[in-house]
């Protein structure tokens, strides 16, 4: 089986290349779904992280507030390094036990895990193939805008504080540019889908 990463940038399309690479006949793992869950209540970080974070990032219904939650580490690195610490953990151990399971059932599989920060944290290492998506900052600027409704100088504070795109090409074995439509994207998806059949 091959285990295979797909990351990139705020708004570069990472998730229709998921979709897409699914489409193709990859199992697709979204790591910021399982983020949800770990933060949810009765999730395995729940507790800690509100321990962490106090009671001021919940909501009325006693749920995390992922919004209020982003405020508290939001340009704040050793707190953003201790909501990693509690999370990641948890998050990377669903992964590899959903890895093992596509892996029983389908020896000749290809898994695809999307992580927003894969390479910031390390995770990249645990997988044989890196796919990077990437688009220009004008273009992620104005998907974020149009997607979240967040004001422009909020979405560049965002990619300001990510790891650059050129730099992520460093760790990535294929690239799939979507600057382009979705047609063009679709074209780049097949190649690299293509190339990694070759190596099963």
């Amino acid at each position: 089986m091959l285990k295979v990463g797909l990351t990139g940038g705020l708004a570069t399309g990472k998730s229709f290349v998921g979709e897409t690479l699914r489409d193709l006949g990859c199992y697709l793992l979204k790591a910021d779904e399982i983020g949800h869950e770990v933060l949810a209540r009765g999730g395995e970080a729940y507790n800690a992280v509100v321990r962490e974070f106090g009671p001021g990032i919940l909501d009325p219904s006693g749920a995390i507030d992922r919004k209020r939650l982003a405020a508290e580490v939001f340009e704040k690195p050793e707190r953003l390094a201790a909501l990693n610490r509690i999370v990641h953990p948890l998050v990377i151990r669903r992964e590899e036990e959903w890895i093992a399971e596509i892996a029983g059932r389908d020896p000749r599989g290809i898994a695809v895990v999307e992580a927003a920060i894969l390479i910031e944290t390390g995770s990249h290492k645990r997988f044989d193939k890196i796919i990077l998506a990437v688009c220009d900052e004008q273009q992620q600027v104005d998907r974020a805008m149009r997607r979240e409704g967040a004001a422009r100088e909020e979405v560049l504070a965002r990619i300001r504080h990510q790891m650059p795109l050129e730099e992520k090409r460093k760790y990535a074995d294929f690239v799939i540019d979507t600057s382009g439509g979705k047609d063009d994207t679709r074209r780049q998806v097949r190649e690299v889908y293509n190339q990694l059949q070759s190596l099963l």
